[in-house]
Parts: structure tokens; C-alpha cells; sequence
């Protein structure tokens, strides 16, 4: 094989290798963003499954928070 064709090779493989690199940068980053996303949204539903929790606890106790219509 000669000096070309091995220096080609080798640029091609450097090529392939900053490609790779690039690409799982961006996944990596993409990744980080969604698992910011996902936290935010599992805080989310804890936060609501505690004011549900809360208004069926007071569904069950007979507490209103609406006041009375005028006419009382």
C-alpha cells in the first residue's frame, strides 16, 4: 500500500472519528435536555397528585370551598 493510500485512509478515519464525536455531543445534549424535561414533569405530577389527593379528602369530609349562592 503506498503513502497516499494510507495517508487517505488515515484522513478518512480521522474524518469518521470528529463526525462521530460531534454526533454524540448532540445526543448528549438532547438527552440532558430531556431529562430535564421529564423531572420537571414527574414534579409536576406529584404536585397535582397531592391537590388531588386533597380535594377528594375534602370531597369526603363534606367540606365545600365554594360559599353560598346570595339567596341564603
Amino acid at each position: 500500500m503506498s503513502d497516499d493510500a494510507v495517508t487517505a485512509r488515515v484522513e478518512k478515519l480521522e474524518e469518521r472519528a470528529a463526525f462521530q464525536e460531534q454526533t454524540i455531543e448532540e445526543l448528549s445534549e438532547a438527552l440532558t435536555e430531556q431529562w430535564k424535561l421529564l423531572e420537571a414533569f414527574k414534579r409536576d405530577v406529584a404536585r397535582l397528585t397531592d391537590q388531588l389527593k386533597a380535594v377528594e379528602e375534602a370531597v369526603e369530609q363534606g367540606v365545600h370551598n365554594e360559599p353560598p349562592p346570595p339567596h341564603y
